[in-house]
């Protein structure tokens, strides 16, 4: 079985979780161009713009793992590898869910339509083959709720499945991270006026 029908299984049972990503009818729905500058596992740029999978947390770059034959390995260089792997192989359509003008970010659902073999019909989403495949995470926001639920259930049943990066032990949960230096660096509660993120949504 080719590696997107191996995606198509493994994805199957979070994919009617996110009928609200590939349902709606996007104005706008582009490819990622073949020659996109890759950032990280969740984003890639294209004319001075950063395009990045809403609801999508990758490995950070510079947190390792000890892979199976014990060698350390950066988490984001494999959360990235994955990415470019899957948006080749895929070749999904991507449309905007929400920007932030002030830093030229397009927030972005990514969908790939099967027209071939089996699954033909079927659509796969980017986002959920990262997270299902065990090499992406979901997004969390500052008070740790996701940002896409559906994306936080198809992560539970990687982690159930040690899927991907979730196999081995020492995996340094990007999300866990964030949260964390969010945590030191927030001022005391008494001088909080207001949140001191906001997690942009469509």
């Amino acid at each position: 079985m080719d590696r997107v029908g191996v995606l198509a299984a493994v994805v199957a049972p979070v994919l009617a979780l996110n009928a609200a990503i590939a349902g709606p009818a996007a104005s706008r729905r582009f490819p990622v161009p073949v020659n996109a500058l890759y950032l990280t596992g969740d984003s890639w740029s294209d004319g001075g713009v950063t395009y990045r999978l809403y609801g999508v947390q990758s490995c950070l770059r510079g947190t390792n793992f000890t892979n199976g034959h014990g060698l350390q390995r950066d988490c984001g260089e494999a959360s990235l590898a994955m990415l470019v792997a899957l948006t080749r192989d895929l070749r999904p359509q991507c449309y905007d869910a929400a920007e932030q003008p002030e830093t030229r970010t397009i927030f972005v659902f990514c969908v790939s339509s099967r027209t071939t073999g089996a699954g033909a019909g079927s659509r796969i989403d980017l986002g959920t083959a990262l997270i299902a495949t065990g090499f992406g995470f979901a997004a969390l926001k500052p008070d740790g709720q996701p940002v896409h639920a559906p994306y936080f259930v198809a992560q539970l049943v990687a982690q159930r499945a040690k899927a991907g990066l979730w196999a081995f032990p020492d995996l340094p949960d990007p999300n866990t991270i964030i949260l964390r230096a969010l945590r030191e660096q927030a001022p005391p509660a008494s001088s909080l006026s207001t949140s001191s993120q906001q997690v942009p949504t469509p």
